[in-house]
């Protein structure tokens, strides 16, 4: 096992839209898998949720962590932790940000040879009534680890 560098630990964040968020809610940690977009202007994950438990915890204790991980066998491995801070944004600012995590996330599946869902088509059109939570996990720091 090797320290991956911070170039390869990008890398991974870039190349995948899946990854799995820590947060505290209720003086636990909570882990839950969600679908993201790396961000690399602004060295950031953005995703969105709906209203609930996991973005009230996350308003009250901004402080996350976040991984993704690729596992072709025990033996051949790479992982990525990082440490950050939820922010919500609002706004055209969450209009614009959901638009690029639409398209960014098409363009990782697109690169993974995967067939793209006909759901990430309609995130930019949903009503305010209706409308998401759009937020980005602000990265503090980046760790990765691997086998092969």
């Amino acid at each position: 096992m090797r320290a991956m560098t911070t170039e390869e630990s990008i890398k991974l964040l870039a190349h995948n839209y899946i990854g799995r968020l820590g947060y505290i809610s209720r003086a636990r940690g909570e882990i839950i898998p969600i679908t993201y977009y790396y961000n690399p202007e602004q060295h950031s994950i953005l995703t969105y949720s709906g209203q609930g438990g996991k973005i009230e915890a996350m308003r009250k204790n901004p402080l996350v962590t976040f991984q993704v991980d690729e596992i072709s066998s025990l033996e051949e491995w790479k992982s990525v932790l990082l440490y950050g801070k939820f922010e919500e944004l609002e706004g055209t600012d969450a209009k614009y940000m959901l638009r690029l995590f639409s398209e960014g996330v098409k363009k990782v599946i697109k690169n993974k040879g995967n067939p793209c869902p006909d759901f990430i088509e309609n995130f930019s059109s949903k009503s305010n009534s209706e409308s998401p939570v759009v937020y980005r996990i602000n990265i503090d720091e980046v760790n990765g680890r691997q086998r092969d």
